[in-house]
């Protein structure tokens, strides 16, 4: 079960590299659009925006896929015991995140009272 906690880690922290390389591409695009002649710029626009909808589509579905398999990793942990859901690695980072955003999380929580 470890074995399949640390894939799932390692895609997650390959989809955050894809992520930044599509950044430095869009940034690299935006650029070349910004010093483009007046007379270039409306075509440079539409590659931009046509690959940001091609992103934005891709990373949803995958997004959508990788939702789906972290809750059956979850259901998986828990059946296990508490104890697995403890040493996996991908809830360690979870648990991270939560202590993160405790606080906006919390004021939220106490203006609904």
């Amino acid at each position: 079960m470890m074995d399949r906690c640390q894939e799932m880690k390692d895609q997650k922290e390959k989809v955050k590299e894809e992520m930044k390389a599509q950044d430095a591409e869009l940034t690299e695009q935006v650029a070349k659009m910004n010093s483009a002649p007046e007379d270039k710029k409306m075509s440079l626009m539409a590659a931009v925006i046509t690959r940001l909808v091609e992103q934005r589509i891709a990373r949803d579905e995958r997004k959508a896929k990788m939702e789906e398999q972290m809750m059956k990793h979850m259901m998986q942990n828990m059946q296990m015991g508490k104890d697995s859901m403890s040493q996996c690695p991908m809830m360690k980072g979870m648990k991270d995140m939560d202590h993160k955003s405790a606080g906006p999380h919390k004021e939220h929580q106490e203006a609904q009272k």
